[in-house]
C-alpha cells in the first residue's frame, strides 16, 4: 500500500494498493507522486474562526473583476501588498502569454460552471526564469446557479516540479490528444510536450499495423536523421519497417511497460542508431491491444530521472487511446472523402465561350459526409446548366440523396425541358421519395451564343455577378421553396444578361453564413471579396473565396466566367408535316439552307442522304410532330431530327441481300462523323455530325 498526502495539510491522502509481491517500485512512486499533485484539494480562502483572508488566498468577485489576495500571494507576483489596486487584470497582466488563455479560461465567468479548479502556470520575473504556480479554487453560487464569487489559493509550485515532471504539461497533452482529429495531430501534440522538456534529439510515432511499424511521425523528419534500415524501407512520405527487424522493440511491445536504454546499451542498429546517447520507448496501449510505439532519443548521454520516467509513463497511456481514436477518424475521414469524391463530378467540362471551376470544402466540425454538390451541364444548342444545392443534414442519407437530386436534375436537363420545369421536376421527384429531407438548389441556364441566362432558385442563395468593370451585384432572383416542401410549388424563372468577363458565382450557405455570420453580412462580404478579384485566374479566384471559409459546415462554390463564342454558330430549323412529299421538302429546305452557308456539294449530297434517312425514319416508325435543325459551328455541320417517340434506332447486326428495310442507320453511319439519339421532352433527337472542310 502507498500512501501520499494530497494539498495543504489537512487536504486529506492518496491510498493506492497493489497485488505485486515487490510492492511499488521506484517508477510506480514517480508516477503516484505525479497523479498525487494533479489531484485539485483547495484550501479554505478564509480563515474559519476570524473570518480573514488567508495569506496565500484570494476571493474574486465574478461580476465585477474586484479582487482580495493575501500578502503571500502578492509577492509570489512581485507586488507590495500595500501598492495592489484590487483588479484581477493587474496579476494576468504579469502571466507569460502562453499560459494566460489557460489561466483566462478560469477567471472568465462565461466559461465556469460551479465546482473546484486547479491550474498551474508561470508568471514572468524581473530576471531569471518564469516562476510556477499553483491555483487552486472553487466557484461559490449566487443565488440561482449564478457565480459570486472564485475563492481558493495560490502557491509556489517552482519547488515541486522539473522540467521533465511538469503537471500542467500532461494536462495540456491531454487537452491537445482530447481535440486531436488525425494520427498526424497526435504526433504533433505528442513532440511538443515531450521534445523540448526532454531535450530529446529525435522522436517518432508508429502505428502497429499486423507485423508492420508503419511510422506515421517524425522529428526531425528528415530521412538522413534516421537509421539506414529506416530509409531502406522508406515508402513515399513515412518509412514502414517491419518489427520482427528490431527483435529488441518487439519484445518491449509485448511486455507493454515502457522500456529505457541508457548511452553505450546493446541494440540493434534499428534501434541504436535512434538514441545513442539514450533510447526510450513507450509502447502504447489501448484496451486490449497495441496501437503503436513511441521511440525518444539522444545523441549524448542522458540521464534518466525518477520524474522523467513518470512523465513517460503518463503520457503513453494517453497517447495509445488517442493514436487509437485517430486511426479510427482518419478511416472515417477516408471513407468519407472518397464517398464524397464519388458523388461529385470528376472534372467539370469545356465549355464554348467560357470556363467554369468548382470547389468542395467538407465540414471539419464533424465526420460525416455533407449533402452539397455543383453540376454543370452541356446542354443542346450551346447552352450550359449550372447547379448547386444543399440536402439537409449531414449523413449517409443526405449524401445518398445529393447523388440521386444531382442525377435527376442532369436527366431533366438534358431532356431539353426550360429550367422551371427541370427544378419543378426534382421537386416532384423528392416528394415521391418520401424521405423526410428536403434540398435547396440553385440553377442557372446560360445561352453561350446570346450571353443570356435564366435563373431559378428553391430556397437557395441569390447567385452573385461579377461584371467586367469590376463592380460585383447580388442577383435578387425570384425564387421558390426548398425542395421536398410543397407538391404544387411555382418556380419562376429570372432572366439574366451576361456580357463577356462576366463572373457568376454560385455558392451553398456553408460560405456565407456560420453561427457568427448572418447570410446578408456574408453574401455581401462575398460580393465584395469576388469585386476584388482578377477574374483572368479563376481558380485562384475561389481558393481566395474559400480562404475564410469557418469550416463549421460543407462549402460548394462554382464559379463560371462568360467569354462570348468567338464564332457563333449558324442555326436553322423545319417542322416536317405529315404529307406524301414530307422528306422530299426536307431534302429541297437543306439544300436551299446548306448552298447558302456556301458549303461544298460533297457536303451538301451527304447532308441530304442523312437527312433523308433520318427524317424518313421518323415518319414511318413515330407520331406526331418531326422537327428538322441544321446547324454549322467551325467545321462541322450538325443534322438533328427530333419526333415525340421515345424509342431509339437499332443499328441491325447484319442484313441479309433479300431484306428490304433496316439499311437507313449503316448509311447514316457510313458518311456521318459521328451520330446518337438523346431523350428530348418525352421523346428523342437523332443526330449525325459531318466534318464539313470548308
Amino acid at each position: 500500500m502507498a500512501a501520499l498526502p494530497l494539498g495543504p495539510p489537512g487536504g486529506g491522502c492518496l491510498l493506492a494498493v497493489g497485488d505485486q509481491p515487490g510492492g511499488f517500485g521506484p517508477d510506480d512512486r514517480a508516477c503516484l507522486e505525479l497523479i498525487a499533485r494533479a489531484i485539485p484539494v483547495p484550501a479554505p480562502a478564509v480563515a474559519a474562526d476570524t473570518g480573514e483572508l488567508a495569506a496565500d488566498a484570494f476571493s474574486l468577485a465574478m461580476d465585477t473583476g474586484r479582487m482580495e489576495a493575501g500578502a503571500r500571494l502578492l509577492r509570489l507576483f512581485g507586488i507590495a501588498p500595500d501598492s495592489f489596486d484590487g483588479r484581477v487584470e493587474t496579476l494576468l497582466a504579469r502571466t507569460v502569454p502562453e499560459d494566460l488563455p489557460a489561466l483566462m479560461s478560469v477567471v472568465e465567468a462565461d466559461h465556469m460552471t460551479i465546482g473546484e479548479r486547479e491550474l498551474e502556470f508561470r508568471i514572468l520575473q524581473p530576471a531569471g526564469p518564469p516562476r510556477w504556480l499553483r491555483l487552486r479554487g472553487r466557484l461559490l453560487p449566487r443565488g440561482e446557479g449564478r457565480p459570486a464569487r472564485l475563492v481558493g489559493t495560490v502557491a509556489d509550485a517552482s519547488t515541486l516540479r522539473s522540467d521533465g515532471t511538469d503537471v500542467a504539461r500532461v494536462q495540456r497533452l491531454a487537452a491537445s490528444l482530447a481535440t486531436a482529429g488525425t494520427v498526424q495531430d497526435v504526433g504533433r501534440a505528442v513532440v511538443a510536450a515531450l521534445r523540448k522538456p526532454l531535450q530529446a534529439d529525435r522522436i517518432a510515432l508508429a502505428e502497429l499495423e499486423n507485423d508492420r511499424l508503419v511510422v506515421t511521425v517524425l522529428d526531425p523528419p528528415e530521412p538522413e536523421a534516421w537509421p539506414e534500415v529506416w530509409r531502406s524501407e522508406w515508402r513515399t512520405e513515412w518509412p514502414d519497417a517491419p518489427v520482427r527487424a528490431m527483435p529488441t522493440l518487439a519484445a518491449a511491445l509485448r511486455a507493454g511497460r515502457t522500456r529505457i536504454w541508457p548511452a553505450g546499451s546493446a541494440l540493434e542498429p534499428a534501434l541504436g542508431e535512434v538514441g545513442p546517447g539514450g533510447l526510450a520507448v513507450l509502447p502504447l496501449p489501448a484496451g486490449t491491444r497495441m496501437a503503436g510505439a513511441c521511440l525518444i532519443g539522444w545523441d549524448r548521454p542522458h540521464h534518466f530521472a525518477p520524474d522523467e520516467r513518470a512523465l513517460l509513463t503518463a503520457c503513453a497511456a494517453l497517447t495509445g487511446q488517442a493514436l487509437l481514436r485517430a486511426h479510427a477518424i482518419d478511416a472515417e475521414h477516408e471513407l468519407v472523402g472518397m464517398l464524397q469524391r464519388t458523388l461529385l463530378p470528376r472534372r467539370l467540362p469545356r465549355l464554348p465561350g467560357g470556363t467554369a471551376v468548382a470547389r468542395y470544402l467538407p465540414t471539419t466540425a464533424g465526420l460525416e459526409v455533407g449533402g452539397d454538390w455543383y453540376d454543370v451541364i452541356p446542354l443542346a444548342d450551346h447552352h450550359v446548366a449550372l447547379v448547386i444545392g444543399d440536402v439537409q443534414g449531414h449523413n449517409a442519407g443526405a449524401a445518398t440523396l445529393m447523388g440521386q437530386m444531382r442525377t435527376a436534375l442532369r436527366a431533366y436537363a438534358v431532356e431539353g425541358h426550360p429550367p422551371d420545369v427541370v427544378v419543378a421536376h426534382a421537386n416532384r421527384l423528392l416528394l415521391d421519395m418520401e424521405t423526410g429531407l428536403f434540398a435547396t438548389c440553385g440553377y442557372v441556364d446560360v445561352d453561350m451564343e446570346q450571353g443570356t441566362a435564366w435563373c431559378v432558385r428553391a430556397g437557395h442563395p441569390h447567385p452573385v455577378l461579377r461584371h467586367p468593370d469590376g463592380t460585383a451585384e447580388i442577383v435578387r432572383c425570384e425564387g421558390g421553396p426548398p425542395l421536398g416542401v410543397l407538391d404544387r410549388a411555382a418556380y419562376p424563372m429570372t432572366p439574366l444578361r451576361l456580357r463577356p468577363g462576366t463572373v457568376i458565382a454560385l455558392t451553398t450557405d456553408g460560405l456565407v453564413e456560420s453561427p457568427g455570420l448572418d447570410l446578408d453580412t456574408g453574401m455581401d462580404r462575398l460580393a465584395r471579396e469576388l469585386a476584388a478579384a482578377d477574374p483572368g485566374h479563376l481558380g485562384l479566384v475561389a481558393d481566395a473565396l474559400l480562404a475564410g471559409a469557418q469550416r463549421d459546415d460543407d462549402v460548394a462554390l462554382l464559379l463560371m466566367r462568360y467569354d462570348g463564342m468567338a464564332v457563333r454558330p449558324l442555326r436553322e430549323s423545319w417542322t416536317v408535316w405529315r404529307v406524301p412529299e414530307a422528306a422530299r421538302h426536307a431534302r429541297r429546305f437543306t439544300r436551299r439552307t446548306l448552298r447558302g452557308w456556301q458549303l461544298s456539294r460533297d457536303t451538301v449530297d451527304a447532308a441530304l442522304l442523312v437527312v433523308s434517312e433520318l427524317v424518313t425514319n421518323a415518319l414511318v416508325h413515330t407520331g406526331g410532330p418531326v422537327r428538322l435543325d441544321l446547324d454549322l459551328a467551325g467545321h462541322r455541320l450538325r443534322l438533328a431530327v427530333t419526333d415525340s417517340s421515345p424509342r431509339s434506332p437499332v443499328k441491325p447486326a447484319g442484313i441479309g441481300w433479300e431484306a428490304t428495310g433496316g439499311r437507313g442507320i449503316l448509311l447514316v453511319e457510313a458518311v456521318s462523323a459521328a451520330w446518337g439519339t438523346v431523350p428530348v421532352s418525352g421523346g428523342k433527337q437523332v443526330w449525325a455530325e459531318l466534318a464539313t472542310g470548308d
